[in-house]
């Protein structure tokens, strides 16, 4: 099918309006002219703006094409995602974003200074540079390798165009601008999605018939409550391991938290939090309907009579391009709906990544650099982000197979990454030498086990993957949902170490983060625990001993590691917390004068180790 004029002038439109955001912030408020504007919005930012572009961050193109997909080769078993996503954001609005909104940090890194030292900062940072580098390449140029495919729609014209519009935004409007076309393109999704929806179940007798012939083929699951971890989706899968999933991406991500510190203020971070909850309902029902309706439809409608596709994310395509094919404007909205995913997620990628190159990297090395000097530089450096993006994309383009390897290696991160924050905040007893080797230790079982479930795939009969290979352990979407479009039963079960290799994809990020800390806790004990008068209370949250609240002090210490519970005397820095009354409903003290919020206050006596000073 080819594209109309009125396709072509709707995705032109989409292109010009997230364009017109960009330029808008860069003429209008104080025109991006300090850094704190351009990488935090002047932490001026309302809860909704803020939850709907934490939803298009989420919701990239990949996930677009992928949730569908899943649907309709493997039914609804994948809807009981959304089980996981209550925990998975009310974790971080009471326990991640207190901590790291009263830090006052720009970067998340910057906090794993403040708890352990310069190193583990430094580790925590080129890691995700890494991720994210692979991450925006890949996810710019798969779905438009997809469209191409299928309706013929010229390939390197739309990753150019795509790469080069987000970039100029991004670089010009910076923060404020990003969440606002996050904005838009957020309303571009949904509405093309409710197009393909409405007009297919049109098509094929309504919603009710979708329903029952989707019962009749076995494309309705029902709750399946096998606790073997090898079995690709159950329930506890995506219901608990999706946690994980949802922590290691709304929790700790560069992406998402930079969004909550932009808010005006700690209760609208929160809010965004919860206001993002049922968005992601409504996006997730949006999609596992479309894979439904797509299956009603090739039931009646065989989809590619040429010949089936050779993926499912293009039998997505196919779909849509025949439902809409009489409806001018239709098909060229669903496109947009498609690129507004990927707009939203790379132009996150982007500023995400010159926040903390310029806080990890340039800052800590030029104290002395002017304020015009560094806005300047965080603009060059999202520019020069956007460019290196494109050429991940030709690159991405070069790699034929290599390329689901590459997907992979963005979701390897997450897991580890999230074990390294949670050793942080929940155990205090962790010092440097054991967040080190703890994130190191991770990040080599997350490598062992993905690219063994890989190279295991690889040696399947016909190159077809086993269920649960390239399950790319949930930092993102984009991992987990092209994974879930490329899999298929495998013939011989594994034994041995191999077995992890069917270790299921949702349980990837639980399994990386707890190595994490396992390693963590016991390098720590073993080279010496931190003692708690060298903690910064402020950058733990005491989980253990409220959850072991019950039991006698002399136990909760012991299995606390030898960290102390808020209610115990921790060295005069808690004692004096304490003994001022500035004690918050988190357990996370305040130090004398210092309102909620307001950052992190040097004071004489406070270990040196323990800040990096980062306001602006």
């Amino acid at each position: 099918m080819e594209f109309t004029a009125i396709d072509y002038s709707i995705f032109a439109l989409l292109l010009v309006l997230s364009s017109a955001i960009g330029l808008f912030y860069a003429l209008s408020g104080d025109r991006q002219r300090t850094v704190q504007e351009f990488l935090l919005a002047n932490r001026t930012m309302s809860f909704l703006p803020v939850a709907l572009s934490l939803l298009a961050t989420f919701q990239s193109a990949v996930a677009i094409l992928g949730v569908p997909a899943e649907i309709y080769r493997f039914g609804t078993q994948y809807w009981f995602l959304g089980c996981s996503y209550l925990l998975g954001l009310l974790i971080p609005a009471h326990i991640f974003i207190p901590v790291f909104y009263r830090l006052r940090i720009t970067s998340t890194y910057e906090y794993l200074e403040l708890r352990f030292n310069k190193t583990v900062r430094i580790l925590g940072t080129v890691t995700f540079i890494f991720q994210m580098v692979i991450y925006m390449g890949v996810v710019l140029y798969a779905p438009a390798l997809a469209l191409n495919a299928v309706t013929g729609f010229d390939l390197w014209s739309a990753v150019l165009t795509m790469g080069l519009v987000c970039t100029l935004y991004t670089t010009l409007g910076g923060l404020k601008a990003v969440i606002w076309t996050d904005v838009f393109q957020t309303l571009v999704m949904l509405a093309g999605q409710l197009a393909v929806i409405v007009v297919g179940a049109q098509r094929v007798g309504g919603m009710a018939h979708v329903w029952r012939l989707a019962q009749q083929e076995g494309r309705i699951s029902g709750i399946d409550l096998d606790p073997d971890p090898f079995q690709r989706h159950t329930f506890w899968t995506l219901a608990v391991g999706g946690v994980f999933m949802m922590l290691s991406l709304y929790g700790v991500n560069q992406a998402q938290v930079q969004r909550y510190l932009s808010a005006r203020s700690e209760r609208e971070a929160k809010l965004s939090c919860y206001a993002v909850f049922p968005c992601q309902q409504i996006v997730l029902c949006l999609s596992c309907l479309t894979g439904l309706v797509m299956f009603a439809y090739d039931q009646q409608h065989p989809l590619a009579p040429s010949g089936r596709p050779g993926s499912s994310d293009q039998l997505v395509l196919y779909f849509v391009m025949d439902v809409l094919k009489d409806l001018p404007g239709l098909p060229g909205l669903f496109v947009a709906c498609l690129f507004s995913g990927s707009l939203s997620t790379i132009s996150s990628a982007f500023n995400s990544l010159a926040t903390v190159t310029m806080e990890d990297l340039v800052r800590p090395h030029c104290p002395g650099l002017s304020e015009p000097r560094a806005t300047l530089l965080s603009k060059l450096l999202a520019l020069g982000y956007g460019l290196l993006c494109l050429g991940m994309a030709y690159v991405s383009s070069m790699l034929g197979p290599v390329l689901q390897a590459a997907i992979s290696i963005f979701g390897m991160v997450g897991g580890p990454l999230l074990g390294l924050f949670c050793l942080g905040m929940f155990f205090p007893c962790a010092n440097p030498t054991g967040a080190a080797v703890g994130l190191l230790a991770g990040l080599a079982m997350a490598f062992w086990v993905g690219i063994g479930s890989l190279l295991r795939s690889g040696g399947a009969a016909g190159g077809t993957p086993p269920p649960n290979a390239t399950a790319l352990p949930p930092d993102g979407n984009l991992t987990t949902l092209l994974a879930t479009t490329l899999l298929a039963p495998t013939p011989a079960p594994p034994r041995g170490l191999q077995k992890f290799y069917s270790l299921s994809y949702m349980w990837y990020s639980a399994h990386n983060s707890t190595t994490v800390v396992l390693v963590g806790l016991l390098v720590s004990l073993l080279t010496g625990p931190t003692p708690a008068a060298d903690v910064d209370p402020r950058t733990i949250y005491p989980v253990l001993p409220r959850l072991l609240c019950c039991l006698p002090p002399k136990c909760r210490r012991g299995l606390c590691c030898g960290g102390d519970s808020p209610d115990q005397d921790a060295g005069p820095r808690h004692m004096e917390a304490k003994s001022n009354g500035v004690a918050n409903s988190l357990g996370l003290p305040r130090w004398p004068g210092e309102e909620e919020g307001q950052g992190y206050i040097r004071r004489e006596g406070a270990p040196t180790c323990a800040l990096q000073e980062t306001s602006f």
